[in-house]
């Protein structure tokens, strides 16, 4: 259930964001909401979103929504997870492992991010069953070779590797501010610190965040070395051989994030995945790309019902839910909303945004007289019916 202190002041995850983005220095903020060039593929995102329209079925039985589901072979509470959400804790101090903390409780799934802020062996024990380790697969085999072992390690039985990421891209905002990776701080952005007390006091209690998992592996040199070695570690595209060899390393469930077309995921399949997100890395990779609610059919049409395919981009609500399983996913990973609620609530911002999405699918489908997810796809009004 939601807190009822926490809804009068955050009712939904719009109220979140507004509250957040007031609180986060400029340079941060510019990260966590911006895309790729115009960012049309953003706004593409919310927008194919809003176009999905479902028809209510009121002269249907009474039943409880049954909101549970089975994901890589993890019991889910609800139709979704946490996305994987880079420099987390440079968002807000604290952040990740509250998302993570949040996503055990509601018995939800959760993806860490390879860019996250906290090392993936602290993160585990806190997400739960749910865990699943996002790998950005590196240039050098012996550091994806030890990456995937130490996600056995830890405990993740589900390894996410995502392939949209074959080269850097030219994000305006972060050119603007002067946003680098690792971050370092100049005089504008001291400046947008200083405005935003509560974040600045919480980052001088934990220290400038620094890439835990990753850590291990960066050369001497301090941020400067550091950022010559994510450059050009991070980058190639993921073909079949590397696939393929990702899938033979791993033991666990591997679920392929970053496909568009039908094509690469029927490939993906074929080369050993046991799932796939229908994913356009939240409209920051290119700027041309479709929104997941425009090539979700298509792709559940080629792969079958039996195929796991999880979603995501632009999801804001328990109706954005349901309108990806009824265009086909099995489940919806929600990534910056969750950054919002740490920093607009805190600690139990998270929790709270992870019931209100629950609230809000439960009562979506009790208005359209659904009681079971698979049913949603039933409801979903089609022009040319």
């Amino acid at each position: 259930m939601t807190d009822p202190a926490l809804d009068r002041r955050f009712p939904d995850a719009a109220a979140l964001e507004a509250a957040a983005l007031a609180r986060i220095p400029g340079f941060v903020r510019g990260y966590l909401q911006g895309g790729v060039g115009g960012e049309t593929c953003l706004a593409r995102n919310r927008a194919a979103l809003d176009a999905v329209r479902l028809v209510p079925r009121y002269l249907a039985e009474d039943a409880e929504p049954d909101l549970s589901v089975r994901v890589a072979g993890a019991p889910w509470a609800a139709p979704f997870g946490v996305a994987p959400l880079g420099l987390g804790g440079l968002i807000w101090p604290g952040a990740e492992a509250a998302i993570a903390r949040a996503a055990g409780a509601a018995g939800i799934g959760h993806v860490l991010s390879t860019y996250a802020t906290t090392a993936m062996e602290r993160i585990a024990p806190l997400a739960g069953p749910g865990a699943a380790f996002q790998l950005y697969p590196p240039a050098d085999p012996g550091m994806e070779a030890d990456m995937i072992e130490r996600a056995r390690a830890a405990g993740y039985r589900v390894l996410v590797v995502t392939v949209d990421i074959p080269g850097p891209t030219r994000r305006r905002r972060d050119m603007m501010s002067g946003l680098v990776v690792p971050p370092r701080f100049g005089a504008r952005t001291l400046m947008e610190i200083i405005a935003c007390p509560r974040w600045a006091f919480g980052m001088a209690r934990r220290g400038v965040p620094a890439f835990e998992t990753l850590a291990p592996y960066f050369p001497e040199g301090g941020a400067a070395g550091a950022a010559v070695f994510l450059g050009r570690m991070m980058v190639g595209h993921i073909g079949p051989a590397r696939l393929s060899r990702i899938r033979a390393a791993w033991p666990g469930r591997l679920i392929v994030k970053g496909v568009l077309g039908a094509e690469d995921a029927a490939e993906a399949l074929a080369l050993g995945a046991d799932g796939l997100v229908v994913s356009n890395h939240g409209g920051r990779q290119i700027d041309a790309a479709p929104a997941a609610p425009e090539v979700l059919p298509p792709i559940r049409e080629r792969l079958g019902d039996g195929a796991l395919i999880l979603a995501d981009g632009g999801v804001r609500s328990g109706l954005d839910i349901a309108r990806m399983v009824a265009l086909g996913a099995d489940a919806v990973l929600v990534g910056r909303p969750f950054l919002h609620a740490a920093a607009a609530a805190g600690p139990r911002g998270p929790a709270h945004l992870a019931a209100v999405l629950k609230a809000e699918l439960r009562a979506t489908m009790i208005q359209l007289g659904v009681g079971r997810l698979g049913d949603l796809r039933g409801v979903l009004w089609r022009s040319d019916a």
